[in-house]
């Protein structure tokens, strides 16, 4: 249950009501009528989560507004930081999630870090319902021997690093070894893959890094093998990246047939979008070329391969122990059926050689705020149908919600069903009634403590800034990757 403590704000900064506000803060299950006051409701997190929770409760309640609030000086999260740089199509939701927070019932509060800045309760006091939506920000570690040696990164802040997060620009990806290893058979193994190996001018007209692309450009890495503990059947990466990965320019597949052997008939009764993945993986791994694409495989001067039924073991470093010079796998084998299905060791092993480990097995999500339930084993807050256990008047949306699987479709479509469920409780009464303060009262704390949000229109100071140094180069934008930069365009 929040805090009731009016102290914060002046009468002043209360929202304009028809009824006048009587006394002391009222409490959860009574009746919430639109006509005494205005919803007043916050967002934590401006990704795919964020935004789409708040379209929902602004397209479907005609007074409430909504409070965006984001760590970054940035909007978009994810579509910003996650997408590749070679997939600009995904990123086009941006034009939809401007409609919404060019919204009059809607507000961007960047460089605010809600859990430090101001916490959870101050958020819960002021506003009559709060809604987590801050996505899953760590990746899961590999926990074996070496993961910690020079050359080994998650895909995470390898994709942050191209994508411009500023938290990891210090990176620095040593790209000098001829071999690099991708743990994990997920889409965003994948993109690294691709990036590994597109060649650098099929890049140069996309929003990557400038920096990442002249690390690029100087990349000795001719081979790039992603590794999974399980088989064909169970990779997690979609058919789209598996396509792009085989008609990637100046590349080759390397795949074991004898890893598909068996696999047709056992792809029959699989449903048609697994289905149609197998197909073209058991095509490319064992139909022979045609006579043009033998020829550009044989010109290929980079390639990539599966690793099938193989699981990380150990980091090995090299002689002097300075770095990681590759990586000990355990052979797998699958055991149970369908969903129950996992790799056991076999005792057998294989030592792979590289000079850079990249871990993809998957995102996490960190607590927040110690006032909030948090899940470690599951990396998610704790709810029923958004609504975060045991705490009225707090939801939860997006990876946090539910863990970090699905697209940003799926993100879409569990975000409206948070918004559904918070709207069926404020028609229901079990908000605070009575007039909420909203942002009046978060902007007091926030000046107090020398925080200085940023603004929608702000960004787009910021994002115009972007635009115009990209177009020199004939992209279409070049990212401002450092906070201070940011704040000093701003004037800050």
């Amino acid at each position: 249950m929040a805090l009731r403590c009016w102290r914060w704000w002046p009468r002043s900064a209360w929202p304009r009501t028809r009824l006048p506000f009587a006394g002391s803060s009222p409490g959860f299950g009574q009746r919430f009528s639109t006509q005494e006051t205005t919803p007043q409701i916050c967002v934590v997190g401006s990704g795919p989560a964020g935004f789409y929770t708040a379209q929902h409760l602004l397209k479907h309640h005609a007074q409430a507004h909504v409070d965006i609030y984001e760590k970054q000086p940035v909007p978009f999260g994810l579509v910003r930081f996650g997408v590749a740089p070679d997939h600009p199509e995904v990123k086009n939701v941006v034009s939809t999630f401007t409609q919404t927070a060019r919204s009059q019932r809607c507000a961007f509060r960047g460089h605010v870090v809600v859990g430090r800045d101001v916490t959870v309760a101050e958020l819960r006091e002021a506003y009559h319902a709060v809604v987590l939506s801050y996505g899953a920000e760590d990746h899961r570690a590999l926990d074996i021997p070496g993961e910690r040696l020079p050359g080994v990164l998650s895909a995470r802040a390898f994709v942050g690093w191209y994508n411009g997060l500023p938290e990891n620009q210090a990176l620095a990806p040593d790209l000098s070894c001829d071999t690099a290893v991708i743990v994990g058979q997920g889409n965003v193994a994948l993109d690294v893959a691709r990036i590994l190996l597109t060649p650098p001018e099929h890049l140069e007209r996309t929003d990557i890094t400038e920096a990442a692309l002249q690390a690029l450009r100087q990349s000795r890495v001719k081979t790039v093998w992603i590794v999974g503990r399980r088989g064909p059947l169970q990779v997690a990466f979609t058919i789209k990246e598996l396509r792009e990965m085989t008609q990637l320019p100046g590349t080759r597949p390397i795949l074991d047939p004898a890893d598909f052997l068996g696999l047709q008939d056992r792809i029959q009764e699989v449903p048609r979008p697994r289905k149609r993945l197998m197909e073209l993986l058991l095509r490319a791994a064992t139909e022979q070329p045609g006579q043009e694409e033998a020829a550009r495989r044989a010109r290929a001067s980079r390639a990539w391969g599966l690793r099938f039924f193989r699981s990380p073991e150990q980091v090995l470093p090299s002689a002097d122990g300075r770095r990681a010079a590759g990586v000990r796998l355990a052979v797998t084998r699958l055991e149970g059926a369908g969903e129950a299905t996992r790799a056991v060791p076999t005792g057998d092993t294989e030592d792979l050689p590289c000079g850079l480990v990249l871990s993809s097995v998957g995102y996490k999500s960190r607590p927040i705020d110690p006032s909030v339930p948090f899940d470690p084993k599951l990396g998610v807050i704790p709810n029923t149908e958004g609504r975060v256990v045991d705490e009225p008047g707090l939801y939860c949306s997006g990876w946090v919600k539910r863990g970090p699987t699905g697209v940003i479709a799926t993100t879409m479509t569990d975000s409206f069903l948070t918004g559904q469920t918070l709207l069926q409780d404020l028609r229901a009464g079990l908000l605070p009634a009575g007039p909420r303060p909203g942002y009046a009262a978060i902007q007091a704390l926030l000046s107090g403590r020398g925080v200085r949000p940023v603004s929608f229109s702000d960004w787009e100071k910021l994002d115009a800034e972007e635009v115009a140094r990209g177009q020199g180069a004939g992209k279409p934008r070049e990212k401002l990757v450092d906070t201070q930069e940011m704040l000093r365009l701003l004037g800050r």
